[in-house]
């Protein structure tokens, strides 16, 4: 292990990975660290937890760690990515089958949107978008459904516009 990743362990143990599990996640860590400064990370569990709070986990190790000079997050497993395409038609077909007839008793829909890299992009539509437990639902729901079926599926991520939700089924103020 080199020194940069070394001084980062700890931060990820004692800062990060709290808000990361309270996500989704189960864990995460280094699997590289570049000359460059360049640190790549890999959560387990739910990797797509991690990605909209990057920003963040960055921001954190590069104040806790000076020489960090940018926080990537890896794709987990081994092999490439399928194709996106391929991918996301996998995606939609499965959300089609057993996510939407689900989550319609709460007048709510799940779209595939695109794929990239491992990375499906979904968008919760009706009474989801905006609910307080969508993301109960695409973590613990969605996303371990998702990661079972089509090969090479990294993780979920939620484009969803929660803040444009005009009918949400479990508004905020119920949660």
């Amino acid at each position: 292990m080199s020194d940069l990743a070394a001084a980062v362990t700890p931060v990820l143990a004692h800062s990060i990975l709290p808000s990361v599990i309270a996500r989704g996640a189960t864990g995460i860590r280094v699997v590289a660290a570049g000359d460059d400064g360049v640190i790549t990370l890999e959560a387990d569990g739910s990797p797509g937890a991690v990605l909209p709070v990057l920003g963040r986990i960055e921001a954190q190790i590069r104040a806790a760690v000076p020489g960090v000079t940018a926080v990537r997050l890896s794709a987990a497993g081994p092999g490439s990515p399928p194709e996106a395409g391929d991918l996301a038609d996998a995606a939609q077909r499965i959300l089609d089958a057993e996510v939407n007839p689900a989550i319609a008793a709460h007048r709510g829909h799940a779209a595939a949107v695109s794929a990239d890299g491992g990375w499906i992009r979904i968008r919760l539509d009706g009474g989801c978008q905006g609910c307080s437990l969508a993301e109960v639902t695409v973590r613990q729901g969605i996303e371990p459904l998702l990661r079972a079926r089509p090969s090479g599926l990294t993780g979920v991520a939620d484009v969803t516009g929660h803040a444009a939700g005009t009918d949400p089924f479990f508004s905020p103020e119920k949660r």
